[in-house]
């Protein structure tokens, strides 16, 4: 019998969830998506769209959740894409207490790094695996020889003045309209920084503009071995169930 868990990641602008079977880390429902509206969304917001998946799913076992922000034993510490209101937020009593069920929360960057070295791009990879995830920020996910170091958000690394973030994720390409060779030089320059930093066996890139990898490899010249991740946009879903056993 296979090990099935309702895995939900929350986004800075949307929720989204599915039922996961862990032993085979796949996703075995539709994934159900729920929008909150532009970043920050208010905790009512998010806390009645993550009860709208539970429901949708009609679930009724534990729960597990990545979350964008510093998460410790359930615990929110810090609120860079999301309301500040979470800020010393405790998941299991926000969201665990509106549905009646056990929730386990954890990074969401972490929750896609744990998907991506058990069953995608990471899996079998020795030394330093280093996953970024590229969308509203920046997220990171650090493992050693299949070992997480939690909470790294990388993203927040001083970079050119300001945060890394701010620099190159995908939201900075759009809202400062680069074409994609001039943000993925940028993009260069940041793993450039975290070479020097981490010397990483091997960087994961994820996030929605993974899908493009090949448009923009061609700008990367680190000497790190670079590859997109292969779980695409289940990678936190997989991930947030995972966080149940973890």
């Amino acid at each position: 019998m296979s090990h099935k868990v309702l895995g939900i990641d929350v986004g800075a602008s949307a929720v989204k969830g599915g039922i996961v079977d862990l032993d085979k880390g796949e996703m075995i429902s539709e994934r159900f998506k729920i929008k909150t509206g532009a970043p920050p969304a208010p905790i009512a917001d998010v806390v009645e769209a993550f009860a709208k998946i539970v429901a949708h799913f009609d679930w009724k076992g534990d729960v597990g959740v990545g979350f964008p922000s510093l998460v410790k034993n359930n615990v929110v510490y810090t609120a860079s894409n999301v309301d500040q209101a979470w800020i010393g937020k405790d998941i299991q009593k926000v969201f665990g207490k509106r549905v009646g069920l056990k929730v386990r929360a954890v990074n969401d960057a972490d929750a896609a790094g744990m998907a991506e070295r058990a069953f995608g791009g990471g899996k079998g990879q020795k030394g330093t695996v280093l996953l970024l995830t590229l969308g509203t920020g920046i997220g990171s996910a650090l493992f050693r020889d299949g070992i997480l170091i939690p909470n790294t958000e990388f993203g927040h690394l001083k970079f050119k003045g300001d945060i890394a973030e701010r620099y190159c994720s995908s939201r900075v390409k759009e809202t400062e309209n680069l074409s994609m060779k001039k943000w993925a030089k940028r993009l260069n320059k940041y793993l450039e920084h975290l070479e020097l930093l981490f010397s990483p066996d091997l960087f994961l890139i994820g996030g929605g503009i993974s899908r493009k990898f090949d448009s923009f490899k061609d700008q990367l010249t680190i000497k790190t071995e670079i590859r997109p991740a292969e779980m695409k946009n289940i990678a936190g879903i997989v991930g947030a169930a995972m966080a149940v056993d973890a």
